[in-house]
């Protein structure tokens, strides 16, 4: 078996919670406990966003609390010639055409299916436009990117959650590659980036299971092979509230202030289920500790003990 290769991929727009931390331990522990290989990187595609500011703050919150990588990939924003290669292989393919479908359009139209999150599915308007039509509209304005999606359920097995399935013709539609202003979509720059740093283990929140299809499918039409995946509950607020960057929930600028390493990661070891109680205890320590069996599928609700 090839050894593991691993990575933790947070997003600077914001100082990082606790929730984020949660993802990038069990990532960190779970390349750790197999000496494998970790990476780290930056995902900064939405540069308004982000900031290279942030990026380092990120990665001085990321050793001080030992968890530490084996390599960095280049940030996504410096990446987009990569990524166009990567766009032109699937046009090759004859998978990709240009839409100009705006989200209004899509939320207004006419007895449009919608996924489970509430999201209008693309009911592929675009996909029947003739040559002279998508003329006419280029003229106008610059049209988004979209790949075309067979009428296919993929399923994989979830290290986690089991097996899962999507059919991406009724449950996604054909899905964003590239904005019009020129930005790629998360979809397309993960796979590529996963491709070029030879990951084949993903362990990241369950909020992403429902991405996976969709990646699975642009692997396949890449000639790749699939990292495993491997989700994870994701931490809320002890009222039950998803922790978010907007409200600066448990972010680690106020965690530092009144919390040692050790404590959160006491704190997040017993969130995972690898303690039986919050203690003190060093990321080093927790991987002798690692068992993925023991991550449950339950959101957890956290609550630090009051200091200050």
């Amino acid at each position: 078996m090839a050894a593991t290769v691993g990575r933790f991929a947070p997003t600077p727009s914001g100082r990082m919670h606790l929730g984020n931390l949660f993802s990038a331990l069990l990532a960190w522990l779970s390349v750790r406990a197999e000496d494998g290989e970790l990476l780290l990187r930056i995902e900064d595609l939405d540069t308004l966003r982000c900031s290279e500011e942030n990026a380092d703050i990120l990665r001085e919150d990321l050793r001080w609390l030992g968890l530490d990588w084996d390599r960095e990939m280049p940030p996504q924003h410096s990446r987009s010639g990569y990524y166009e290669s990567v766009l032109e292989r699937l046009r090759e393919r004859g998978t990709v055409f240009p839409c100009w479908c705006t989200r209004g359009d899509l939320k207004n139209a006419p007895n449009a299916p919608h996924a489970s999150d509430g999201h209008p599915i693309y009911p592929g308007a675009c996909r029947r436009l003739s040559a002279a039509e998508r003329a006419a509209k280029s003229a106008e304005r610059p049209p988004i990117t979209r790949l075309a999606v067979p009428d296919e359920t993929i399923s994989f097995v979830d290290g986690n959650y089991g097996p899962y399935s999507e059919n991406l013709s009724r449950e996604c539609g054909d899905f964003i590659l590239r904005r019009a202003d020129g930005v790629f979509a998360y979809q397309l720059a993960v796979v590529a980036d996963d491709i070029a740093g030879g990951v084949n283990q993903v362990v990241r929140g369950r909020d992403l299971l429902s991405s996976t299809p969709r990646q699975l499918y642009l692997y396949r039409l890449l000639d790749a092979p699939p990292p495993r995946y491997f989700h994870v509950p994701l931490l809320t607020a002890p009222d039950g509230r998803r922790l978010s960057k907007r409200d600066e929930d448990l972010d680690m600028g106020i965690l530092r202030e009144k919390y040692s390493p050790q404590e959160l990661l006491g704190a997040l070891g017993h969130a995972a289920g690898l303690l039986e109680r919050s203690e003190s205890v060093t990321a080093r320590e927790l991987t002798g500790l690692f068992d993925p069996a023991k991550i449950g599928r339950e959101d957890v609700a956290i609550q630090l003990e009051a200091r200050g």
